[in-house]
């Protein structure tokens, strides 16, 4: 991918995007609603992510076109002397740039934003069926050390 992609962060504008790359794949066809318009509940938690300081919802652009998403959390931690950690959430890129750097991209960008916040960790977790991404990750330098679970309400 040539090196014009710029980073910013999301706007309201960008959540038919944002949602279209959500639902482009096996398990996020299942669990989002890439309907006409768009559920209520997508622009909900963009105002909640977007009112909060320690959240954000960072969109990829190739000129004017929306080509890959992220969101960025940053928690303070009890934990490691009160530090700061990032947690990357929800990325995705378009179908027509896969292959081509952009999530790479992404990512680096991301750790860089955690740097510039002062966290000491850069954590994500993804679906133990996306094995390509699993892999993407450790090529990136990520290691999996912990064991993640969840509860579903």
């Amino acid at each position: 991918m040539e090196t014009g992609i710029r980073f910013r962060m999301a706007t309201a504008k960008d959540l038919e995007s944002i949602v279209s790359m959500l639902a482009d794949d096996v398990l996020g066809s299942k669990r989002e609603r890439y309907d006409h318009p768009l559920p209520n509940s997508y622009l909900k938690a963009f105002e909640a992510i977007t009112s909060d300081p320690n959240n954000e919802l960072v969109v990829a652009c190739d000129g004017n076109e929306v080509i890959g998403v992220q969101q960025i959390t940053f928690t303070p931690y009890i934990t490691h002397q009160g530090g700061w950690r990032a947690t990357i959430e929800g990325v995705r890129t378009s179908a027509s740039v896969r292959g081509k750097g952009v999530g790479t991209e992404l990512i680096k960008w991301a750790i860089s934003r955690a740097e510039e916040r002062g966290c000491h960790l850069v954590q994500l977790t993804t679906d133990k069926k996306r094995e390509d991404a699993l892999r993407f990750y450790e090529r990136l330098g990520f290691k999996a050390t912990h064991e993640g679970l969840k509860l579903k309400l």
